[in-house]
Formats: C-alpha cells, sequence, structure tokens
C-alpha cells in the first residue's frame, strides 16, 4: 500500500489524443485566458479609478472580479502548459496547492456572491439606511469573512485530501486537480472523514444559496411596489447581472457535481468541469459590463484615457 508521501506526481487528463489537437487547445485556452485577464483587469482598474465608483455594489464586484482572476489562473495556464509540451504530468505539492486555491477561490466567490445579495436587498428594500448599514467598515468587514471563510474551507479539505492513503494509482480524471478525483485514488475506508467536510461543504452552499433566494424574495416584492415602470427597470437592472452569475454558478455545478452516475463519463466529466472551472470567471466581467452603464461609461473613459496617452 502506498500513500500519498510515495507519490511525487499525478497524471492529469488530458483535452486531446493528437498533436495538433493540443496545439488547437492551448491556442483555445490562451485565448480564454487572456478574454478574462482584460474583462476582468479593466474592471478592477475601473473600479479603483473612478470616484464614483467607489460604493458598496462596485467594492464588492471588484472583489469578485480579483477571485475571477484568481480562479481561472489555478486551472487554465496548467493544462496550457500540458498541451503546448504534450504532458500530462503535475507535482504533488503542486496539485496540493491548487486544490487549495480552486476551493479557496470558488468558496470565496460564492460566499461574496451571498454578500452581494445582501447588498440588492438592502439597497433597493431599505434605501434610506443604505449608507448607514452598509458603511465602509461594514462592507470590508463582510468581503474579510467571504474570504476568511474560503481560506478556512479550502485549508480544511486541502489537508483532509491530501492527509488520505493513496494507492489506486495516480490518474487524475481530469484536467485540474480536482478533489472527488482524488479521493478515488484513496484506500480509506474513513468514510464518516470523507463525508464530514463533503456535508460540511453542502451545508455552506446551500445555506449560502437558500439566504440568496430569500433576499431576492424580498428585492422582487420591493420592485413590483415600484409605481414608476423606469424606477421598476433601473432596478431589476442592477439585480440582473447578479442574478446571471449566481445562476450560472450553481447551475454548471449542479450540472458537475449532481448528474446521474449513469450518464456520466470520462469526456463530459471533462466538458462540465471546465463549464462551472473556467467559464463564469471568464464571463463575469462581461456580464456585469453588458447592463451597467456607469460601469460602460468609467470602462469608456479609461479607455479612452488610455488611447490619448
Amino acid at each position: 500500500m502506498s500513500n500519498g508521501s510515495s507519490i511525487t506526481q499525478f497524471l492529469l487528463l488530458a483535452f486531446a489524443d493528437t498533436r495538433e489537437l493540443q496545439l488547437v487547445t492551448f491556442c483555445l485556452f490562451l485565448g480564454i485566458y487572456l478574454a478574462a485577464l482584460l474583462g476582468n483587469g479593466l474592471i478592477i482598474t475601473a473600479i479603483a479609478c473612478d470616484h464614483r465608483l467607489h460604493n458598496p455594489m462596485y467594492f464588492f464586484l471588484l472583489n469578485l472580479s480579483v477571485l475571477d482572476l484568481g480562479s481561472i489562473s489555478t486551472t487554465l495556464p496548467k493544462a496550457m502548459a500540458n498541451s503546448l509540451w504534450d504532458t500530462r504530468a503535475i507535482s504533488y505539492t503542486g496539485c496540493a496547492v491548487q486544490v487549495f486555491l480552486f476551493v479557496f477561490f470558488i468558496v470565496t466567490a460564492f460566499s461574496l456572491l451571498t454578500v452581494m445579495a445582501y447588498d440588492r436587498y438592502i439597497a433597493i428594500c431599505r434605501p434610506l439606511h443604505y449608507g448607514t448599514i452598509l458603511g465602509s467598515r461594514a462592507c470590508v468587514h463582510m468581503a474579510a469573512a467571504a474570504w476568511g471563510t474560503g481560506f478556512l474551507y479550502a485549508g480544511l479539505q486541502t489537508a483532509n485530501t491530501f492527509s488520505l492513503p493513496l494507492c489506486h494509482g495516480k490518474a487524475v480524471n481530469q484536467f485540474f486537480c480536482e478533489i472527488p478525483q482524488i479521493l478515488k485514488l484513496s484506500c480509506s475506508e474513513s468514510f464518516l472523514r470523507k463525508a464530514g467536510v463533503a456535508v460540511l461543504g453542502i451545508s455552506l452552499a446551500f445555506g449560502c444559496f437558500v439566504f440568496i433566494v430569500l433576499s431576492y424574495v424580498q428585492v422582487f416584492r420591493a420592485v413590483l411596489r415600484i409605481r414608476s415602470e423606469q424606477g421598476r427597470h433601473k432596478a431589476f437592472s442592477t439585480c440582473l447581472p447578479h442574478l446571471t452569475v449566481v445562476s450560472l454558478y450553481v447551475s454548471t455545478g449542479m450540472f458537475a457535481y449532481l448528474k446521474p452516475s449513469s450518464i456520466s463519463s470520462p469526456s463530459l466529466d471533462l466538458v462540465l468541469s471546465f463549464l462551472y472551472s473556467v467559464v463564469p470567471p471568464a464571463v463575469n466581467s462581461l456580464i456585469y459590463s453588458m447592463r451597467n452603464q456607469e460601469l460602460k461609461y468609467a470602462l469608456r473613459k479609461l479607455m479612452t484615457g488610455f488611447f490619448q496617452k
């Protein structure tokens, strides 16, 4: 029986078998990665430089963009390197770091989306108290709580996963180090130990989801009481990007982890993992900038100033 200490590397699942397809995959991943860097980088710069965007909603959006950059930088660069150099290897330490960072960024992002739902609830249901309830100190504390939750949970999951003995080879059936796939390599019979952290994660995700749903029930009730059609449209437009991003995270995650085992296959798992790990951080910046007039104006101002220089 071998354990984690005797394994020096893991083998990741390749997206393509032929050299030509590997190079095509590399170019596709490079394009997606550069687009994510550009989109999120522009949002971060615009929010930081435009004083009119220095309010709670955009403060949380800035944090989300930073998380999206971290999340996509955890998975895609290694996948691009493997496709370019025709290899599948990732070191044991590199795999552990990748697991920690991926869980950290995903959990923190979903926690932050929960905080952003609360922000929309206060802005629409209690607008007169918005500045009092969501002052700068309160916003920093809520963002820090989201980051701290992700850090603690990622540390717990990573320590639990890589402390288990591994005796079923070193081939990870995924293009990045994913906890469920690594647990399949474990020869430990400690069911309670594996299930305990999983239950904690499900409880955390379910609690955040319920809070988001309840917040938007109150938001929609308040919006429908607005007599002005223009006022209702403005209120909905501030909520739509956040709802779209939440739906994207939830739907792709549910498809990846809750699909029936009867339809599971390595190729399907690979596609679904790409959808929930790469697509949300790549398109979130586009979703938030499409309908947000203030953000679009700040981005145009930023680009105009850049080209004038």
